[in-house]
């Protein structure tokens, strides 16, 4: 599809925020456990004083449908849950979604036990899409990201992948929990976890030029 450059920014494959979902191994969790993903293609308006994530939209590679980034946020319940791609409640299609390295590397191995349900487990996931994407709210509820709401989710986001990478992890590999490991962690996952929160503050509150 084309689109206009003056009108939108566009996002793909090689723009840092959608390369950083690509290579960073932490994501496996967002995307394999949560569902949560992130679009091959994004827009982003240039114009306007909105915050981010009301400029955002994702296209519709099927029927041309530009859908606010709204539609597939935390505040619709929408932003996880999203395995197989984010659906279009306009032509009921799949919008296709960019992959985690890491989780691909996962997928391809783990193929031999999930591939022989992978349709009809798509299908029953289809299935319960229109559902989801009724009585959407497509306004921004809360008009900027504060301190606390940010700090809040950072720590929330570092608990989560230091219980993942700590503990989880290594049991299911059958690898050895150390204290050193446990140690190591608390200092890597809390500086990740308040850059992780404190990005989102940015990027979510945001203006256009």
């Amino acid at each position: 599809m084309i689109y206009d450059k003056e009108k939108y920014k566009i996002w793909n494959w090689k723009s840092p925020v959608i390369l950083h979902w690509i290579i960073n191994p932490g994501l496996v969790i967002n995307e394999l456990i949560l569902g949560q993903t992130i679009p091959k293609v994004m827009l982003i308006e240039r114009e306007g004083d909105k915050p981010f994530i009301q400029r955002s939209l994702i296209p519709c590679p099927h029927c041309g449908e530009l859908h606010s980034g709204l539609k597939y946020s935390a505040q619709n319940k929408t932003a996880i849950k999203n395995w197989f791609g984010f659906y279009c409640d306009k032509c009921t299609k799949i919008i296709p979604v960019q992959r985690n390295l890491t989780s691909l590397l996962v997928l391809i191995m783990t193929f031999p036990i999930w591939g022989w349900f992978r349709n009809s487990l798509k299908q029953s996931w289809l299935d319960k899409q229109p559902e989801r994407y009724k009585n959407l709210n497509l306004e921004l509820v809360t008009p900027q990201m504060t301190t606390k709401n940010w700090l809040k989710m950072g720590l929330a986001w570092g608990l989560f992948m230091y219980l993942t990478m700590v503990f989880i992890f290594p049991f299911i590999m059958q690898e050895e929990i150390t204290q050193k490991s446990m140690l190591i962690g608390i200092p890597i996952w809390l500086i990740g976890g308040l850059g992780f929160g404190f990005t989102m503050k940015i990027w979510m509150n945001k203006k256009a030029r």
